[in-house]
C-alpha cells in the first residue's frame, strides 16, 4: 500500500520547542517507522515553512535580510529533526524556485476553474511603518465567544475562522498600536462555491470512524459559517501570483498558508525530480487507493481540513462551478487529518517571546533523543492537552527506561556474556517459557493494531506492559540461581528466550525509540543497525531560479527496515557485557532545569 505521511511546515521564525515537535514531529515519525515495518511504501515529506510577514518582521529585527533569516533557520530546523531521528524521506523548504512553481499551478488551476475570485477587502496597516500587518499579528477581542485574546485569522478559543476586521479593539501584537484598515484587491478562495463538495468528503471520513472526534466535529462545525477567504497578501516576500497584470506586483503575494499547504505536494515532486524518476510522485498522488496521513497540532486543523481540501477540489474542478484538474490530475484528498492537543510547560503555554520554552536542541544536546521521544509518546497531547513537567520527565525516564525496559536488556546481555558468551541453544521449553513467548508475539498484533490507529499513547503501554511480562518471567525462572552442570541445559533455554523476548521487544519499541533500538541490537551481538537513520545531506536547486543556491535537506534510505515480526535470534552470536543502554538522570535535573526556565 502506498502511504504519504504529511508532516506539518514547521515555521521558519526560530528553533523548535518540546510543544511544536510532540504534534507533528514525533507522531508522524512512529507511524512511518511501524507502516514501513508493516510492509507498506511510505513518503514522508515536509519542509521549512519560510513565508509571511512575520518573517520580514523577524528579520528587520534581526538586522539580515529575509532569504539570510530563514536559510540559518531551516538549516537549525533541519537538524534539530534530523537528531530527533525522524525519517524524512525529503525534508525541503518553500523558498525552492520548484515550491514557487507548484503553488502556482494550484492557483492558476483554482482560477480558471472559477474557484479563485477577485475582491475588495479591509486591509490592516501598521500606522507606524505603512507596512501590511499579518492576521495572526493583530489580536482583539472575538466578536463571537468575546475571548480578549483572539487573532486576526483565528479564535483559539471558539475555533471560528475570523477577519481582522472582525475583532473588537484590534490591536498590534508587535507594538501594541491600533491597526489602520484600508481598502485593498486581493484573489478570495471561494470556499462557499467547494461548501458541498468539502461536506460530501467529510462526511465521508465522519463514516468511516477513523478520524479522532475532536478533528471530525471541529471539522464540521467550520462548514456552518463558511466564506471565502483572502488567499493574497499585501507583502514583497513570497510568491508572486501567476496571472498577467498580477505577476510584475512586487506588493502582492500568495498566501503564506495558502502556499505551505502545497508544500506536501510539491516536496513528493521534488523528492521524485532529485530521485531520477519524476513522475513518481504521481503514485501516492493520483492513485485513489493510496492513503494520506497530515500530521499537526490543533490549531492547524481548519488549514488541513478545510484549505488544503478546498484547494485540491477546486483544482480538480469538483465544487459547484465545475471544471477541469490540471497538469497534475485529480489529487488525492487526506485520507485522516491526524491532529494532536497542545502541550504546556510546568501547566504553563510555551511563550518563545517570554523565553518560556524547552528548546528541542536544548533536550538532545542534555539528555539525547530517547526520553523525550518516549515522554511524547507516553505522556503526550494525543487526543487531550497534556503538560510536560521536568519531576516527570525525570521520572518516566528513570523507572520506566532506565529499570524496566534498559534494566531488562542489560541483565539478559550481562548473564549470557557471563555464562556462554554467545546466544545458547535452548534445550526444551517448558510452560513458563511458552507462556512468555506467546505473550511478546502477541504484543506483535496489539502494538501494531495501535499503531495504525494512531493510539500511540496506548501502543507504548502496551509494549512497555509486555516488557513487564518478561522482567516478570526473569523473576520467575531466576536464571542467576541456575549455577549447577545438571542445570547447564536449563539455564540456556531460559537464557535463549530471554534473548529472543528482547530481541522482539526491540523490534516492537524500535519506532518510538530507534536510537535505542540500535544501541540494544548491538548488545544482543548483532553488528550494524536494527533501523535506518536520517541524514542531513547539502543539495542544489534543480532549477534555473535556484542557480547557486545550496541547502540542507533531511532524507535516507529506508529499504531495509526490519518487518514487524519476530526474527529468530541465532544461535552461537557473541554477546560481550553491554554498557548501560539508558542513563538514569539525578533528581537535580528538575531544580535544574526549572531555574533555567524561570531565567
Amino acid at each position: 500500500m502506498k502511504v504519504l505521511s504529511a508532516v506539518a511546515w514547521p515555521y521558519a521564525n526560530g528553533p523548535r520547542h518540546l510543544g511544536h515537535v510532540a504534534g507533528f514531529g514525533v507522531p508522524s515519525d512512529v507511524f512511518s517507522r511501524y507502516m514501513r515495518m508493516a510492509g507498506h511504501d511510505v513518503l514522508m515529506v515536509s519542509g521549512s515553512d519560510e513565508h509571511g510577514t512575520p518573517i520580514l518582521v523577524l528579520a528587520d529585527q534581526a538586522g539580515v535580510t529575509p532569504r539570510e533569516f530563514v536559510d540559518t533557520n531551516h538549516a537549525v530546523i533541519a537538524g534539530e529533526l534530523a537528531d530527533l531521528g525522524c525519517t524524512y524521506d525529503l525534508y525541503t523548504r518553500t523558498t525552492t524556485a520548484n515550491h514557487y512553481a507548484v503553488a502556482q499551478e494550484l492557483f492558476r488551476q483554482n482560477w480558471l476553474n472559477g474557484y479563485m475570485v477577485e475582491r475588495t477587502q479591509q486591509g490592516a496597516i501598521s500606522p507606524s511603518t505603512g507596512r501590511t500587518l499579518p492576521d495572526r499579528f493583530i489580536e482583539g477581542e472575538c466578536p463571537i465567544c468575546h475571548y480578549p485574546d483572539a487573532r486576526g485569522d483565528q479564535c483559539d478559543n471558539c475555533g471560528n475562522q475570523l477577519e481582522p476586521e472582525d475583532l473588537i479593539n484590534p490591536r498590534s501584537k508587535i507594538n501594541g498600536e491600533t491597526p489602520e484598515f484600508v481598502e485593498t484587491q486581493h484573489f478570495f478562495l471561494d470556499l462557499p462555491a467547494l461548501a458541498d463538495a468539502l461536506r460530501e468528503w467529510l462526511a465521508g471520513r465522519d463514516a468511516s470512524g477513523s478520524w479522532r472526534p475532536n478533528v471530525i466535529k471541529f471539522s464540521l462545525n467550520i462548514l456552518d459559517d463558511i466564506k471565502p477567504r483572502a488567499m493574497t497578501r499585501d507583502i514583497d516576500w513570497g510568491i508572486p501570483v501567476p496571472l498577467d497584470g498580477w505577476r510584475d506586483n512586487h506588493a502582492k503575494r500568495l498566501y503564506v498558508w495558502f502556499d505551505a499547504v502545497i508544500g506536501y505536494l510539491s516536496a513528493s515532486i521534488e523528492w521524485a525530480r532529485r530521485l531520477g524518476e519524476p513522475e513518481r510522485w504521481r503514485e501516492w498522488w493520483n492513485d485513489p487507493e493510496a492513503l494520506s496521513y497530515y500530521f499537526m497540532g490543533k490549531d492547524n486543523i481548519t488549514f488541513h481540513s478545510q484549505i488544503w481540501p478546498a484547494e485540491l477540489l477546486g483544482y480538480a474542478g469538483r465544487g459547484s462551478r465545475g471544471g477541469e484538474p490540471g497538469t497534475y490530475g485529480e489529487l488525492n484528498l487526506p485520507t485522516e487529518v491526524v491532529s494532536s492537543e497542545f502541550l504546556t510547560m510546568e501547566g504553563k503555554q510555551f511563550s518563545t517571546s517570554r523565553g518560556y520554552v524547552v528548546r528541542v536542541r536544548d533536550v538532545l544536546d542534555r539528555y539525547g533523543p530517547d526520553g523525550i521521544r518516549y515522554f511524547i509518546c507516553a505522556a503526550g497531547p494525543e487526543n487531550q492537552d497534556a503538560n510536560f513537567t521536568w519531576r516527570e520527565f525525570v521520572q518516566r525516564n528513570n523507572s520506566e527506561l532506565v529499570a524496566g525496559w534498559g534494566n531488562l536488556v542489560s541483565r539478559t546481555a550481562a548473564m549470557v556474556a557471563k555464562n556462554f558468551g554467545e546466544v545458547p541453544r535452548p534445550g526444551v521449553l517448558e510452560p513458563v517459557d511458552e507462556e512468555v513467548r506467546a505473550t511478546v508475539l502477541a504484543g506483535f498484533g496489539s502494538v501494531g493494531t495501535l499503531l495504525e490507529r494512531h493510539r500511540q499513547k496506548a501502543a507504548i503501554a502496551e509494549a512497555m506492559r509486555v516488557v513487564g511480562e518478561v522482567n516478570a518471567y526473569v523473576s520467575r525462572t531466576e536464571p542467576f540461581k541456575l549455577k549447577g552442570e545438571d542445570q547447564r541445559e536449563r539455564l540456556a533455554t531460559v537464557l535463549h528466550t530471554l534473548v529472543q523476548c528482547v530481541s522482539d521487544l526491540n523490534t516492537m519499541l524500535s519506532p518510538f525509540l530507534p536510537h535505542a533500538a540500535n544501541r540494544v541490537h548491538r548488545a544482543l551481538g548483532n553488528e550494524g543497525d536494527l533501523v535506518p537513520m536520517p541524514r542531513l545531506e547539502t543539495v542544489t536547486g534543480l532549477d534555473p531560479d535556484d542557480e547557486g543556491r545550496s541547502w540542507p535537506v533531511i532524507t535516507g534510505e529506508y529499504s531495509d527496515f526490519p518487518r514487524w515480526e519476530s526474527r529468530p535470534v541465532v544461535v552461537g552470536t557473541p554477546v560481550a557485557k553491554p554498557a548501560p543502554v539508558f542513563t538514569k538522570l539525578d533528581e537535580s535535573v528538575v531544580d535544574d532545569e526549572l531555574a533555567l526556565a524561570e531565567g
